[in-house]
């Protein structure tokens, strides 16, 4: 029996892409591996529906500040504090699931991973401010150098974390993301059209998932929209600066009618929403994994998404792989799907095959594997 702390920071606090891979890791090795004991150290225990596997597994433990004063500066929890609690749980492993483990604690004899999702703010600085920059720097490097072991949720990150970090590839192990569970059954037809009547989705549509900012590249997609007439997209997701900058391009091209933006959906609603989708365009132009593209495979839903980079190690061998820099490439490659039934079945049946490879029992297995080697 292993007792498995985990950083719940995400886990708790964020519904995206961070916040994903953190409840999903915990929730596939929590129920593939029963006989072990997991604690979620968190400094508020709110739940919402993702979170509801922890009702239904009697082996997770929530675990948060004993006093108010971290309650309140959880940073000074989190960063420091609480291996005191690690230590009095008699953790054996602490799992710092994005980007940061504790600081001392290589001095406590707890064995630790730390996951490295992306190294974008070194790649891309002009999309971080500076202080911002120095931090996850200062952050990412320091976790890499102290944990006994890294993960790297691509090929892609591993070469980043070795070229940037100058860390030595042998400490370095890939194990790829999955996605929720629900994206990997099957949805009714009754409970898609009721979905689709809810927020009065098109009959055909072109299909957007990911937060509205500038690295994913939104603005290029609906350029492309602009150049093929009578094209129908929803936009699941939402932002700020850069969601005010693609509204203002659809208002000046006439696309109102066009594009339909959504955000604040349960897990349910989105996996309806793939599956009622023509095709799944993410074009980002840099990422540490795309979960949004395995949600799509696993829905049965052809995708369209960036060439080089992580994404073909998410995509496989029979998504459209574009140049996102180029709306006509975009554009094409729509065209080329729709104009084929034959190629959209071959990709709909390929990539639902490649997507085995991301079942919760694989990724809980190599979890597992290299936890057991330390």
């Amino acid at each position: 029996m292993i007792k498995l702390g985990y950083d719940g920071k995400r886990a708790f606090f964020n519904n995206t892409g961070l916040g994903n891979y953190s409840r999903d890791t915990i929730r596939v090795v929590s129920k593939n591996f029963t006989n072990n004991k997991y604690y979620i150290y968190t400094s508020n225990d709110s739940r919402n529906e993702r979170l509801d596997f922890i009702n239904s597994n009697k082996n997770i433990y929530i675990k948060t500040p004993k006093n108010l004063f971290y309650k309140s500066f959880d940073i000074l929890w989190r960063s420091k504090k609480v291996i005191d609690d690690l230590l009095n749980d008699e953790i054996d492993i602490y799992h710092g699931l994005s980007n940061e483990i504790p600081y001392g604690i290589e001095a406590t004899g707890i064995k630790t991973i730390v996951t490295i999702h992306d190294l974008i703010f070194i790649r891309y600085p002009n999309l971080f401010n500076a202080f911002d920059r120095y931090i996850y720097f200062k952050k990412f490097k320091s976790a890499c150098e102290r944990a006994n072991k890294i993960i790297a949720v691509s090929q892609q990150t591993k070469k980043d974390i070795i070229k940037f970090f100058n860390i030595s590839e042998e400490k370095i192990t890939v194990i790829y993301q999955g996605c929720n569970n629900i994206f990997q059954k099957e949805i009714a037809i009754d409970k898609q059209n009721l979905v689709a009547k809810k927020y009065n989705l098109p009959n055909k549509f072109l299909l957007y998932v990911g937060t509205i900012e500038e690295r994913k590249n939104l603005l290029n997609l609906l350029k492309a929209i602009k150049k093929i007439p009578n094209q129908k997209l929803v936009v699941v997701g939402n932002g700020k600066n850069y969601k005010k900058k693609c509204l203002k391009y659809i208002q000046v091209n006439n696309l109102e009618k066009n594009v339909l933006f959504i955000n604040n959906l349960s897990l349910n609603e989105i996996r309806a929403i793939y599956a009622k989708a023509e095709i799944m365009i993410y074009p980002s132009i840099f990422e540490g994994f795309g979960i949004p593209i395995l949600e799509a495979l696993f829905s049965k839903v052809p995708v369209i998404t960036s060439k080089d980079g992580c994404f073909s190690e998410a995509g496989g061998p029979h998504t459209s792989y574009i140049n996102p820099l180029s709306s006509e490439d975009i554009k094409n490659a729509i065209l080329k799907i729709q104009s084929s039934n034959e190629i959209k079945n071959k990709m709909t049946s390929s990539g639902y095959e490649y997507a085995q490879n991301f079942t919760d029992e694989k990724i809980a297995i190599n979890l597992m594997n290299l936890y057991k080697s330390l």
